[in-house]
């Protein structure tokens, strides 16, 4: 491995990285210092080792068999957000939504308050179109920057990312470290009654206090993946310590001592129910990574 001076940790245990509290270790974990740290660290690393990004880990299974190469985490040197103009934010990639919609909120900037509903950081929202609540990151997305495999640095407007639900054209092994994101003017106490109004409807409608990943599958064509679900007879469906959520049942559950191959099976098995019901072929949204 290369010289660092941010913090490379092998054998690294991530289940404590991810929502659902389960997987194995990443062959090396990577938290970078600063910018040059990761530019250097990846210019220099075998480009036989592959390298993946983490944000919170909330729409991820990491398998049991753990994860090759290098994990990269991005920390507080990248969780600044700061304003550029009375519309516009630039947010580091390691950014929280929460801190990025709150930060738009007291700046008078309307259209960002979605982010607070979705438990991730700023450059999982780039990687993956992250969205909720009739808005995703395409809308707001000005354009990011991004550290490629061989440790170059890039700008990318929005339109080179070739947006579509949930998916990006990112290139494997890139990492996002920050973007520029434009609301438009707002009060911000009608921009703080929006997020209040979207984490009422979140608390209310998901099992927003367990060991989840958030919406396990994406809505087909044919309608909401939880009515396909539920119509299917799925809802509280279990395999070893994995569970169909009661409350909402496109999210899955760990009940306490679900493997990945618990939660990833009972998806399977999820899947397989649904299309013998109704036809209809669900598509994960859930990233599942790593060796089974």
């Amino acid at each position: 491995m290369p010289k660092v001076r941010g913090k490379l940790t092998q054998d690294a245990p991530l289940k404590k990285l991810v929502w659902f509290k389960s997987g194995g270790n990443a062959d090396w974990l990577f938290e970078p210092a600063d910018l040059d740290d990761l530019r250097a660290f990846l210019r220099e690393l075998d480009s036989d080792v592959p390298v993946m990004g983490l944000g919170l880990g909330s729409n991820m299974i990491i398998r049991d068999g753990g994860v090759p190469g290098v994990v990269v985490k991005l920390g507080k040197a990248f969780a600044q957000v700061e304003l550029i103009d009375d519309v516009t934010l630039r947010c580091g990639a390691g950014a929280h939504g929460v801190l990025v919609s709150s930060k738009a909120r007291d700046a008078g900037i309307a259209g960002l308050e979605f982010l607070r509903s979705i438990p991730g950081t700023v450059g999982g929202f780039v990687r993956m179109n992250g969205g909720a609540y009739g808005r995703e990151t395409c809308e707001i997305l000005v354009e990011a920057d991004i550290v490629t495999r061989d440790g170059e640095l890039s700008t990318w407007n929005n339109q080179q990312f070739g947006y579509s639900y949930r998916h990006s054209e990112l290139p494997e092994g890139a990492i996002v470290v920050s973007a520029v994101f434009r609301g438009e003017p707002g009060e911000p106490d009608a921009i703080q009654a929006e997020m209040d109004r979207i984490q009422e409807a979140r608390e209310n409608s998901q099992p927003v206090r367990t060991k989840t990943g958030g919406s396990t599958f994406k809505n087909p064509p044919e309608g909401k993946a939880w009515e396909q679900v539920d119509a299917a007879g799925c809802r509280g469906l279990m395999k070893g310590g994995a569970q169909v959520s009661e409350k909402h049942c496109n999210f899955l559950i760990n009940t306490g001592d679900a493997t990945s191959a618990d939660i990833e099976g009972l998806g399977e098995e999820v899947r397989e129910r649904v299309k013998k019901h109704s036809g209809v072929e669900l598509e994960w949204e859930i990233q599942r990574v790593g060796r089974k």
